[in-house]
């Protein structure tokens, strides 16, 4: 990282950061071009080993991606504050940033129910959350196991 003024290396800020956000973006190998989707997410955390979960149709042009190749990447940001100047040079963003990579895996009818209540406590939490069965069975679901991660901020101090 050029910037190591505006690096983080403590996983558990890293992943503090991750907490705060509400999209991810991950990146997939396609034939041209890098295929990008902004997903909703959960995550579990356990000993510095990070995994993503994300869960979308049964078919489609990611699930196909997926199948063909395992290896994906993936970018989150928050805190996004513009701070403004005199001139357009002094202008700056605030930001805190996570990028990473990692292999996906889709994930089998009796593993989703656990992976989905990842997904919903990034966003609700809740003590438990229910699944009807049949929407279970007509759900994909899939864990990116992140193998590198890097965090990045920007507080702005005047």
């Amino acid at each position: 990282m050029r910037r190591k003024d505006r690096e983080i290396t403590d996983i558990n800020e890293i992943i503090g950061i991750m907490k705060k956000c509400g999209v991810c973006r991950l990146a997939l190998f396609d034939e041209e071009y890098p295929y990008i989707v902004p997903l909703n997410f959960g995550m579990s955390a356990q000993n510095e080993k990070i995994c993503l979960y994300f869960h979308g149709a049964s078919s489609g042009k990611k699930l196909d991606l997926i199948k063909k190749c395992k290896k994906a990447s993936f970018e989150m940001d928050c805190g996004h504050n513009l701070i403004t100047g005199e001139r357009a040079c002094d202008y700056t963003m605030e930001y805190e940033s996570v990028c990473g990579s990692g292999t996906v895996e889709i994930l089998n009818d009796f593993e989703k129910i656990a992976a989905l209540t990842f997904l919903m406590n990034q966003y609700d939490k809740k003590e438990s959350h229910e699944f009807d069965e049949n929407e279970i069975k007509a759900v994909t679901v899939f864990k990116l196991n992140v193998e590198n991660i890097t965090g990045k901020r920007l507080i702005y101090k005047k």
